[in-house]
């Protein structure tokens, strides 16, 4: 009987709103319609943004510990970083050169390179979730699977890509990853192979790196959204659970 009348709620609240802006509203009436529609639903916009930003601390603190842990890329079939698909040939005649080991240690530490920078990237990741001006709360509860993800990422990617490269490069030199690469690169470059593509190895794992950061972030907003009472907290349970 409540959940009819909050629904009943909801739906009356949406044709106020809507015959209030002639059904054609501006964007700020557009911010009124949803502000009403968030305290219908029993919560203010402070609320929403609040339950917004624990599902993305909470899933960006999942996917770095599982990026983080050893083989979190290696291991994995979707985020292992590997030599590009557009030199596996050129690295088959490396091979045949003998220097197979200089390029599996190469993509080792690519690899271990990424993982240790998914580890070193939480706080600051953290700290952008925190600091993020949520301007549609009530869109992205309702949203799809990674709506809040794709929010985020859209906010704030610039600065975070910044951050994590300065961070990458560090754990790649800590790793001697720049050593291999170099003598990788030196054999590459002689290789009697015409019309060589660069071979950009450190952007790689910056890209895919990071990539693979918000591709698990937007798994666990998933699992959140699936089953938002065990995944979460009291407050998410009951956004997200409506």
């Amino acid at each position: 009987m409540v959940m009819k009348l909050r629904r009943g709620m909801v739906k009356s609240t949406f044709i106020v709103a809507l015959a209030a802006t002639g059904g054609c509203a501006n964007l700020g009436q557009v911010a009124d319609s949803g502000a009403q529609l968030s305290q219908a639903l029993g919560y203010n916009p402070a609320q929403l943004s609040s339950a917004v930003k624990e599902a993305l601390e909470l899933s960006a603190v999942r996917a770095t510990d599982a990026l983080s842990e050893s083989g979190g890329y290696a291991n994995n079939t979707q985020f292992k970083i590997v030599m590009p698909e557009d030199i596996q040939n050129i690295a088959n005649t490396l091979r045949s050169f003998g220097l197979g080991g200089y390029i599996d240690n190469v993509e080792a530490l690519m690899n271990r390179g990424a993982e240790k920078a998914a580890a070193q990237a939480k706080p600051f990741l953290i700290d952008a979730i925190k600091s993020m001006d949520v301007t549609d709360a009530i869109g992205i509860v309702r949203g799809g699977d990674s709506a809040a993800t794709q929010f985020f990422r859209s906010q704030t990617e610039d600065g975070i890509r910044k951050r994590y490269q300065e961070i990458a490069k560090e754990q790649l030199a800590q790793l001697g990853f720049y050593g291999d690469y170099k003598q990788l690169l030196n054999a590459y470059k002689l290789a009697p192979i015409p019309n060589k593509p660069d071979l950009d190895l450190e952007s790689r794992v910056i890209n895919l790196g990071l990539d693979a950061l918000f591709t698990q972030i937007a798994e666990e907003e998933k699992k959140i959204r699936e089953n938002p009472v065990e995944q979460g907290s009291v407050l998410l349970g009951s956004v997200f659970g409506r």
